[in-house]
């Protein structure tokens, strides 16, 4: 919403922009008025001392926006004693004075912020988006307009820019040097200019968008929550309008990546042709609020937890994270923080849900359970927070298991916005009855930990595949894993006659929304299958997300290595030894215990034991459950025991 007071509608002194006396194709800009957030005026001719002036166009909701407003302090500062001005202007409909007083004093901004009142110095000097710069020189003649650097795109975090157009053009002004490059093409949101509705429209807020937007968007556009605004009130969305209007004509939002060609989800995210068509009228017909008789009640969110429940037990973070307001080249490390819950019995976990202490700069969170304290790189996948994720109960008879001795940790991936913040992140629990649990569900993978991609190279395939299922099993959800240079993603499913079905097929990876693809109906893998994973990945200059295209890229935890994981869950029925993996990881060919699976079904048989004559002998030993087979962690338990033993296990 904003408020336009009397006292911020100063005059606009705009006689628009005129060719330049002497020099060809520059605009000069006439004598403007603006008034800041608290009501004092700035006149461009104040500044006529200066030889550059920056006119810098924000707004305080916009994600790039807020990035680069603590860029242009910085600029600002340095170059303030070489005689350069920045005028920061707002010319959002929808941005509030009072709302901008406020964003100036989170992110530190020392420039004077003004409000452009009905868009009119936008207009006049052809501004389009959040961030966008126009320099005028001595003369205010425009020199440059465009971006400020290249490291913040939509969706993009770079390392560090390669280009500083802004700087660059200062420096030749500074020098008496002529722009080598005058203009470029702003990146960040459409400016939310006033908007003219037709007289008899169509489709209006209260009747249609509002609903579409109740059901498809307030989950995450809402205060408090991950979207950079709110579109829960009209006159806020209406300010959005054109930027709605973008995103979903080019099928950015709702996020979702998976092609309808394979699976059923619960979670869907596609918008239906109907409802899109709805909200490219409405804007195309200049937002009309229709009648608010005709608006429904507004959405209900649980506050606090989503949880059916207050949680059982909640665990967090011990101390508070200081999140930087900018991280330099390589953004934050990913962060681990580990909790004891202090378990002396195991617990079978019904719902869990992981709530971000600053949502608006924690990209993800894992939380892993490690049930060996003594081996911290055994890790069990519990479960995850990623924007928009709405908690779901596991069905009644289903849980996991997290066996007593348990250790969690925190796997935080932080982005920094532009404003210093603190995070301290929690995990809500609910327990279930131990005795209605009939079947434990289990997340596991096909994980590939061995490649690497050649610097400069596009459409680089890694494959990974689980062991043999040894039993029918039921699959609930898919959730691949790439870092920044991830492309594409195939989960296939390999039935014991050779043949592959395609499960989940994401053409287009987005390392900004990690889902989890929630089957509608649970999938049933017949004993003999495997799961088979195929990805992608672009190390080329043209994926505007590589940190580094010249490297050699091998796994590693932080954004800037890569990652190849397809997460899933599956179900088995309850035992009372815990589940394990049992269509876990492939094991790599060269390894021993791969060399004497020689059916390739994920375990050591008593028969295919024989060709080692100790271990046969100690067959029974080694067999720690029971079972009548050695899987790869009660081999591994057997090797550590041979080599303290001296030779010989203990019997």
């Amino acid at each position: 919403m904003r408020q336009v007071f009397a006292l911020l509608a100063v005059s606009m002194l705009l006689a628009g922009l005129s060719p330049a006396e002497g020099a060809e194709n520059l605009s000069v800009v006439s004598d403007f008025t603006l008034g800041d957030y608290r009501g004092r005026e700035y006149k461009l001719s104040e500044f006529e001392k200066q030889p550059v002036v920056v006119v810098a166009f924000l707004g305080i909701e916009c994600p790039l926006a807020k990035q680069y407003s603590v860029r242009l302090q910085e600029l600002a500062k340095e170059y303030a004693d070489k005689g350069v001005t920045f005028l920061g202007v707002d010319a959002n409909s929808q941005d509030a004075p009072t709302e901008i007083a406020a964003f100036v004093r989170r992110q530190g901004l020392e420039y004077p912020f003004l409000i452009d009142v009905g868009s009119k110095l936008a207009e006049q000097m052809g501004a389009t988006r959040t961030p966008e710069v126009v320099v005028l020189d001595q003369n205010r003649s425009i020199r440059y307009r465009g971006r400020i650097d290249d490291q913040f795109q939509i969706g993009v975090i770079r390392d560090k820019a390669d280009r500083q157009e802004l700087r660059d053009a200062l420096d030749s002004l500074l020098a008496g040097k002529a722009v080598a490059v005058p203009q470029t093409t702003p990146i960040g949101c459409l400016i939310g200019r006033p908007q003219s509705p037709t007289e008899k429209p169509t489709v209006t807020w209260s009747k249609e968008i509002v609903r579409i937007f109740q059901k498809r968007c307030q989950e995450c556009h809402r205060e408090g929550d991950i979207g950079p605004f709110a579109l829960s009130d009209y006159e806020e969305a209406a300010g959005w309008g054109d930027m709605i209007r973008e995103v979903v004509r080019e099928n950015r939002m709702p996020p979702w990546h998976a092609s309808p060609e394979f699976g059923h989800f619960s979670n869907a995210r596609l918008l239906p042709a109907e409802e899109k068509q709805a909200i490219l009228t409405w804007v195309r017909e200049g937002c009309p609020q229709g009648d608010p008789a005709d608006l429904p009640e507004p959405r209900t969110f649980t506050k606090g937890w989503q949880l059916s429940r207050e949680p059982d037990a909640v665990f967090q973070m011990a101390e508070a994270y200081p999140v930087p307001a900018d991280a330099g080249k390589q953004g934050v490390k990913y962060q681990n923080f580990w909790v004891d819950p202090q378990l002396t019995e195991d617990k079978w976990l019904a719902q869990a849900e992981v709530v971000p202490g600053a949502p608006a700069v924690v990209h993800h969170i894992i939380v892993y359970m490690h049930p060996d304290k003594e081996n911290r790189r055994q890790e069990v996948f519990l479960t995850a927070y990623v924007p928009g994720l709405r908690v779901r109960p596991i069905a009644p008879g289903y849980a996991k298991r997290i066996p007593a001795g348990s250790q969690l940790r925190f796997q935080v991936h932080y982005t920094p916005n532009g404003t210093a913040t603190l995070d301290q992140s929690k995990v809500g629990l609910i327990y279930a009855d131990p005795a209605t649990v009939t079947n434990e569900v289990v997340t596991t993978e096909a994980v590939n930990t061995r490649f690497q991609l050649e610097p400069f190279k596009d459409d680089q395939v890694v494959h990974a595949s689980t062991r043999k299922s040894p039993r029918d099993v039921e699959m609930l959800t898919m959730s691949p894993h790439m870092h920044l240079r991830g492309k594409s993603f195939r989960f296939q499913l390999k039935k014991p006659d050779g043949t592959l079905d395609t499960l989940l097929d994401v053409p287009r990876f987005d390392f900004n929304w990690q889902t989890s693809y929630e089957l509608a109906e649970p999938i049933t893998l017949p004993a003999g299958s495997q799961i088979v994973c195929t990805a992608s990945f672009d190390n080329s200059e043209d994926n505007l997300n590589n940190p580094d295209p010249s490297k050699r890229v091998k796994w590693g935890d932080q954004s800037w290595d890569e990652m190849m994981i397809g997460y899933f869950d599956i179900v088995v029925p309850r035992t009372d030894k815990a589940a394990g993996k049992i269509i876990g990881p492939g094991i790599p060919d060269d390894t021993p215990f791969a060399q004497m699976d020689v059916d390739k079904d994920g375990v050591v048989s008593r028969d295919e034991a024989k060709v080692h004559p100790l271990l046969s002998q100690f067959y029974d030993v080694v067999d720690a459950d029971k079972s009548g087979d050695l899987d790869i962690e009660e081999l591994g338990k057997a090797l550590k025991m041979l080599k303290a033993a001296g030779g010989q296990p203990k019997k």
